[in-house]
């Protein structure tokens, strides 16, 4: 790969002083120098010219059900455990030719959008329909993003007292050895890698104290993460006291689930001890502001949690419950929720990027490798065209940050360009677009009969 330089930019590297007018050299998959002023001359190096434009990390995707791209747009109107009772049963019946249509529409939406690290959290594997997890990791290939990868699972049914229906979940044993080799097979720990898996029990309701327990060790004995969703609803909450005696914080804490290798999607509820658990443990989270409002789940408490110090990134949640919501564009949906419950200095258009970036890679791990523009770390950047319509705005990090998100000229992953002048390049827009909506006749047709 040559060497690349992106010059007339203006830089906003989330570490360090804002560059307004720089440059950056990317050499192979590496940021080589940074810095103000012309760029140097490098005899044979690609110029990219990001005159009016504003350059920021690639943006990182802290939570995700990628699958459910191709359910859209059902239970309109519903609570969250309204919308997981009517959807289980359309999930049931996907294959692995649906995820991996879902995946490849999900991941390019998500590039567009500005992102170079997605997880992804699938935690429903129905019998006989074909290796979903291959598929996914599949897709995540042809688009070229890392990929963060979840093993999920549920073992914990209605007649164990769970919410899922008793033919969605899996055995204990079963979830165990399919995640060993889940790891075993894919997990990519060296420096760069575009492939790691977390283990990731789904959610209290859904899960076995055994389970757990188990999925820590397991977990910890491969020097991998762990995820699970918590405290996202009043409901969840009520669910915990009603059947563990604690709230879901002081739940994982007991079973051994509070440090820095794990990362909690929403937790909206918190109490201030919860709060303060969190942040001495360095136990992240991934805050979903769109689909926390879709589903009338509340505002987390994120200006808080910052405050306290806890690790905090922005995650687009599964497409079924925030549709078509851009990564870039959770950046705004973070600042206004912060604003609307605590007033307008709750979250600055800088925290909220910091958030989308080294945030997302902290609770991920890679806090050394990507999330900021420094020499050393990987060459994971977009550039916005701040310029045009959105030049009337003198601070281009609030052009970004605030109302529409401005076209992404440019995205660049490891040195390679996944996105220009707006368009997915390493993959057809068109197929990937076509990839997504066949994913969704299929899911309806296989699920005709429980819809």
């Amino acid at each position: 790969m040559s060497v690349r330089i992106v010059t007339n930019a203006y830089i906003a590297p989330v570490v360090g002083a804002e560059i307004p007018h720089g440059y950056i050299v990317v050499d192979g998959p590496l940021v080589t120098a940074i810095g103000a002023g012309p760029a140097p001359i490098v005899p044979g190096a690609e110029i990219i010219d990001a005159r009016g434009g504003l350059v920021t990390p690639g943006l990182v995707n802290a939570h995700h059900h990628l699958y459910q791209w191709a359910s859209q747009g059902l239970a309109k109107d519903s609570t969250l455990f309204e919308w997981l009772v009517t959807l289980y049963r359309p999930w049931a019946k996907m294959d692995a030719e649906v995820v991996g249509g879902a995946a490849l529409a999900g991941l390019g939406w998500l590039a567009k959008s500005g992102c170079t690290t997605s997880t992804d959290h699938h935690y429903i594997f129905p019998k006989g329909r074909g290796d979903l997890f291959a598929a996914e990791i599949d897709a995540a290939a042809r688009i070229g993003v890392r990929f963060h990868p979840c093993r999920g699972s549920m073992d914990r049914g209605v007649s164990d007292g769970g919410l899922p229906p008793d033919e969605v979940v899996e055995k204990l044993d079963d979830i165990l050895t399919a995640t060993a080799d889940a790891i075993d097979t894919h997990h990519d720990a060296s420096f760069g890698s575009m492939l790691r898996i977390a283990v990731a029990p789904c959610s209290p309701f859904s899960i076995s104290k055994d389970l757990l327990v188990e999925s820590a060790s397991l977990a910890r004995s491969k020097d991998v993460r762990l995820h699970t969703h918590l405290s996202e609803t009043v409901d969840e909450e009520e669910h915990c006291l009603a059947q563990m005696g604690c709230t879901p914080v002081q739940y994982m804490e007991q079973v051994g689930w509070l440090g820095d290798d794990v990362w909690f999607a929403h937790a909206v509820h918190l109490h201030d001890s919860d709060i303060t658990s969190l942040a001495a443990t360095g136990t992240g989270v991934a805050h979903c502001p769109s689909s926390n409002a879709r589903l009338g789940a509340g505002i987390a408490r994120v200006a808080d949690l910052l405050h306290a110090g806890a690790p905090v990134g922005l995650g687009v949640d599964g497409s079924a419950s925030a549709e078509m919501v851009s990564l870039a564009g959770e950046i705004r949906q973070a600042v206004y929720m912060q604003r609307a419950r605590y007033g307008p200095t709750a979250l600055s258009a800088r925290q909220a990027l910091e958030a989308a970036t080294l945030g997302g890679a902290t609770v991920l791990g890679r806090q050394d490798e990507i999330g900021s523009l420094e020499v050393g770390k990987l060459a994971d950047l977009a550039i916005w065209r701040t310029d045009g319509f959105f030049a009337a705005i003198d601070d281009p990090v609030v052009a970004l940050a605030y109302g529409q998100t401005p076209p992404l000229g440019h995205l660049m992953v490891g040195g390679r360009t996944i996105v220009e002048d707006d368009t997915l390049i390493s993959v057809s827009q068109d197929e990937a677009a076509a990839a997504g909506a066949n994913a969704h006749r299929r899911l309806m047709a296989l699920a005709k009969d429980v819809l």
